[in-house]
């Protein structure tokens, strides 16, 4: 876990616990999540979903509720005889004094919210980017935080802000590597975000993040195998496997938005043509709509609106790009065969009958003839990059929830 944690206008610091430690913070990460995957629950269930002592139980549950990561529920105990006790005192992840922040940095606006530490959104808001592009897109933002930090998480600590956006990201340098629309190159995310803010900040690119909360939050198949396709101004994949999910080097997963597309001639910004990143992307559908006078101009929402409305033209735009996503999942499940395959895609999310469009495309391409019911949209709907803003910091507090020195 983070070495500080923050309230409004004040920071912590937290003990570092035992160096070379290692089976202690371990322990203590399997209790935790065996408290948000089963909350409310007792210590004695806690020692049987995790094959740990009762003594080791204790041991870890004193600290994560000294932390204020759990908290226990006195009203719902009963001991084995029906009598209210504390031998079956349950505990649940505390959701009510602890906040993580994040910021999702997108092409037309980026959205900053707060989430409890069950993944709950508490705040979200869209915060417009005005067609900004390089270091103009940060400087409006860097000013706004930590006003919106303030108001935001009222009588809240919040452990860390994650920063989460498209293109190569390395996340352990905390550096957007290349994010073509946004003409990044060599970002420092972390350290900008950080003078900003005061606060810890963990960077990553937004698939992985979405992946990241799948993983945590989602359903349990993803915890097995799971393949995660953003689709919206960048397209991008990740990958998850036995509940991690793959950085490699360094850290950035792979660039699944060059795949290629038959008879797409849209020229990429790597150059070649057919990529995937324009053939499906949001900028290219968007565009198609104005210029065929669908929409008035390139907007989400404009087109969202038309389609709602029934229009012919653009129902059929949004199931030519379903198509093409179709195709692109099914490339992706023959090569790495997964549990689940996961797609965020803004019209997938808004009518079931898009998320249909491109599973029938999936079944008709894999050559592996999967079921298509292993392709499900992301689970967070709306709030998907809210939650996705907000995953790298959940999942390092998952993954390692007693305190450190701070880097």
């Amino acid at each position: 876990m983070f070495g500080t944690v923050r309230s409004t206008g004040t920071t912590t610091a937290l003990p570092a616990p035992r160096a070379g430690d290692d089976r202690r913070e371990a322990n203590a990460a399997t209790v935790l999540r065996a408290v948000l995957d089963h909350g409310p629950v007792a210590r004695s269930g806690v020692a049987r979903l995790t094959g740990l002592s009762p003594a080791a139980v204790s041991r870890q549950v004193t600290d994560l509720l000294r932390l204020e990561l759990v908290t226990e529920r006195p009203e719902l105990a009963l001991t084995a005889a029906g009598v209210r006790g504390r031998p079956q005192l349950p505990l649940e992840v505390d959701a009510q004094r602890l906040a993580v922040a994040g910021l999702h940095i997108g092409l037309p606006y980026s959205t900053f919210a707060v989430l409890d530490l069950r993944g709950r959104v508490l705040f979200r808001q869209e915060l417009p980017n005005g067609g900004r592009r390089g270091l103009a897109v940060l400087k409006p933002l860097l000013a706004r935080l930590p006003r919106l930090l303030a108001a935001a998480t009222p009588g809240r600590r919040v452990v860390g802000l994650g920063a989460v956006t498209g293109g190569a990201v390395d996340a352990e340098r905390g550096v957007t590597v290349r994010h073509d629309p946004l003409e990044w190159r060599e970002m420092p995310l972390r350290e900008l975000l950080e003078q900003a803010t005061g606060l810890p900040v963990r960077v990553d690119n937004h698939a992985r993040a979405l992946a990241s909360a799948e993983v945590l939050f989602g359903a349990p198949a993803a915890r097995r195998s799971m393949v995660q396709l953003f689709v919206g101004h960048v397209v991008d994949a990740s990958i998850a496997v036995a509940g991690t999910v793959h950085q490699g080097p360094p850290s950035v997963t792979g660039d699944g938005g060059h795949l290629p597309v038959p008879g797409s001639t849209a020229r990429c910004h790597c150059g070649r043509r057919g990529c995937l990143s324009v053939a499906a992307s949001d900028t290219t559908l968007f565009e198609a709509a104005a210029a065929q006078g669908v929409i008035a101009r390139p907007d989400r929402q404009l087109l969202l609106a038309a389609v709602r409305a029934g229009d012919a033209r653009a129902d059929a735009l949004v199931r030519d790009r379903a198509r093409v996503v179709g195709g692109a999942l099914a490339l992706l499940a023959d090569v790495v065969n997964p549990d689940l395959l996961v797609l965020t895609e803004t019209f997938a999310l808004a009518d079931p009958v898009y998320l249909d469009a491109v599973r029938a495309e999936f079944a008709r391409r894999s050559h592996l003839h999967r079921d298509a019911s292993l392709l499900v949209a992301q689970r967070f709907g709306a709030d998907a990059l809210a939650v996705a803003a907000c995953a790298p910091v959940l999942g390092e507090l998952y993954a390692r929830p007693l305190p450190g020195p701070p880097r």
